[in-house]
């Protein structure tokens, strides 16, 4: 029990500080319970250790990439990106945009209806990833801060998700494990009633209170250099004919100097070229716009033979005349991206996608110079120019969450009704009972792919693959501690507070132990942790399991408080300009709200 309880408090460090991503967090939790018997059994044979120590055996230590729960979060994605191939999310968004005109409580309001029950039937994280570009461009055509929408837009998505068993990977998750103790699995709208009570709390507190907590970090711009603030590190320069960089190649130029410096757009002969500008020569009358700092740019000029442009400002519509589309966007790092760790040189940004990242947001900071070895994170959001065809595609890259909507032509909208009906259908059949859901699931998934509304190539991009790996690392860790009894020992802990506490003030605590650990650490470890430590604790209080399960498992979807506690909450941070510190000022009462209405809602409709 000792060293299950040692695994734990590692895992919890790494879960909350992630020096290595979760899901490898996750298989190391994993292979660290699988090799305690046999270490352990040769420390006995080295008389080290009086008798070997029992965790799990290796059965039930890959248990979890067979789990019902992990292969129906896998089948759902497929699900999610079915839907999200059509456009019908979008083709809504756009519809439900038209109406909500400048009035900041119409585009709030639209945000939140648009997000949370399309968050009930496909994975909330998808959701929010395709409706990101929608609230953006709302906020734009409104004249309204982005910050003020994008927070709803994450809260509502988690609430959303309690409506149904199919809205997030926890629910899923945490069905699983209650039919595993005995308790049985969540059928399709058990607790949807409950659902739609949270989620109308939740809608009222972010239309009144928590609208006037939200800040307005970003303030409402249609340029975006004036979002940026690059006024002072954007600026033309013409290339003399004594210039030292004449007859050079662009990918060349300036390599051996130490110059702080971008060069994003050539303009000759009244012809504008963006990238790739790598292998074109420059010539004496080049005119480049540049991104740099006032100081560098006093030294470039002297230096490298450039003068100076006059009376030119390099805003954004400057950096869009290469073509009539779209040059300047925000582009996300997404939750799972190839970059993740790496930096704009390491990963050669520049030549792997024809596009030059002019800054980087990173919640509320901005950083506009020597950006190309600071590693990424998850949720930092760039400036990037690029072609509009190079824009196309950073938009269908798994790695990236363009923050505009993209002109995109590849919809298959004549697959909606397809799409929508084997959705209906997965919904019908598992809330009939008439198969598993994991059956009905799968069934769907197959059916996208019968029907033309995903390539069979897309299945393997449509897996968010670190979910899966985390869900299959976790789930043994679940299963050490009930058969080890340090669920028994942590739940004995909690169920001594009954002695001066009523029984609906104990399922309140689990719900805060929950919340405040979901914050930290990811929702599904959250759940794998506390279920095991409620079910006990409510065998033990004499108590219904199901309530005291429920309570967990909407505690463990409500990360409020911090950017880090949930996937989407890093989506809108860089494009919101939060600070780590607005997520608790708008979330902690949202929180302790949720406490309240969650624990009276079980207590009203399940039981105690």
């Amino acid at each position: 029990m000792v060293v299950v309880f040692a695994i734990i408090l590692l895992a919890l460090l790494f879960f909350a500080t992630e020096p290595v991503p979760v899901d490898v967090t996750a298989i190391g939790v994993m292979v660290a319970l699988m090799l305690v018997p046999p270490v352990s059994g040769l420390l006995v044979s080295l008389g080290l250790l009086s008798a070997p120590i029992e965790t799990i055996t290796p059965e039930q230590g890959i248990s979890g990439f067979s789990s019902a729960a992990t292969i129906t979060v896998l089948a759902m994605f497929i699900l999610s990106e079915g839907v999200q191939r059509t456009g019908v999310v979008q083709i809504l968004g756009a519809k439900i945009s038209t109406l909500t005109g400048d009035s900041e409580t119409k585009q709030l309001g639209a945000t939140i209806g648009v997000v949370g029950p399309i968050s009930g039937f496909i994975n909330n994280t998808a959701a929010v990833a395709i409706l990101l570009p929608m609230v953006t461009d709302l906020a734009e055509r409104g004249k309204t801060s982005p910050s003020k929408l994008l927070m709803p837009l994450s809260f509502a998505s988690m609430f959303g998700g309690m409506l149904t068993l199919i809205g997030t990977s926890t629910n899923i998750l945490a069905s699983q494990l209650s039919e595993r103790l005995g308790v049985g699995a969540f059928s399709m709208f058990q607790f949807t009633q409950l659902g739609l009570v949270v989620s109308l709390f939740g809608t009222a507190y972010l239309l009144t209170v928590g609208r006037y907590l939200i800040p307005e970090r970003i303030k409402p711009q249609v340029d975006l250099t004036e979002e940026f603030e690059m006024a002072d590190y954007l600026t033309e320069v013409t290339v003399r004919a004594d210039s030292p960089l004449v007859g050079q190649q662009v990918q060349t130029a300036l390599v051996e100097t130490e110059f702080d410096v971008d060069l994003i757009q050539l303009i000759r002969n009244e012809e504008v070229f963006l990238e790739p500008l790598g292998p074109k020569q420059i010539q004496a009358g080049d005119v480049f716009a540049i991104r740099t700092d006032r100081n560098t740019l006093v030294d470039l000029l002297d230096v490298e033979g450039l003068d100076l442009v006059p009376e030119v400002t390099v805003d954004e519509a400057e950096l869009e005349v290469a073509s009539g589309g779209q040059n300047l966007v925000e582009v996300v790092v997404a939750p799972g991206s190839s970059l993740v760790g790496e930096s704009l040189a390491s990963a050669s940004f520049r030549q792997r996608y024809n596009a030059t990242v002019l800054a980087l947001r990173r919640g509320g900071a901005l950083i506009r110079r020597r950006m190309d070895n600071i590693p990424l994170r998850v949720g930092d959001t760039l400036l990037v120019q690029a072609t509009t065809g190079s824009i196309e595609r950073l938009d269908q890259n798994r790695d990236f969450i363009v923050a505009q909507e993209v002109e995109r032509h590849d919809y298959r909208d004549s697959k909606i009704l397809v799409a929508v009906g084997i959705v209906a259908a997965v919904v019908g059949l598992a809330a009939l009972d008439f198969v598993p859901i994991v059956v009905s699931a799968l069934a769907g998934a197959l059916a996208m792919v019968a029907t033309g509304c995903l390539k069979p190539t897309e299945i393997y991009d449509a897996v968010q693959w670190d979910v899966i790996f985390l869900l299959a690392g976790v789930i043994p860790l679940g299963i050490a501690m009930e058969q080890t009894g340090a669920a028994t020992l942590l739940a004995d802990f909690v169920v001594l507070t009954a002695d001066f506490l009523p029984l609906l003030a104990v399922l309140g605590v689990f719900y805060v132990v929950t919340a405040l650990l979901t914050n930290v650490v990811s929702n599904n470890a959250s759940v794998v942790l506390m279920i095991p430590v409620a079910f006990e604790a409510a065998v033990t209080l004499g108590a219904r399991p199901l309530s005291f399960i429920l309570a967990v498992t909407f505690a463990a979807s409500t990360a409020f408080m911090t950017p880090v506690g949930y996937q989407t909450n890093l989506f809108v941070y860089g494009p919101g300009g939060y600070r780590f510190t607005d997520y608790m000022r708008v979330g902690a009462p949202l929180q302790l709200l949720f406490a309240v209405v969650t624990t009276l809602g079980i207590a009203f409709f399940f039981g105690l």
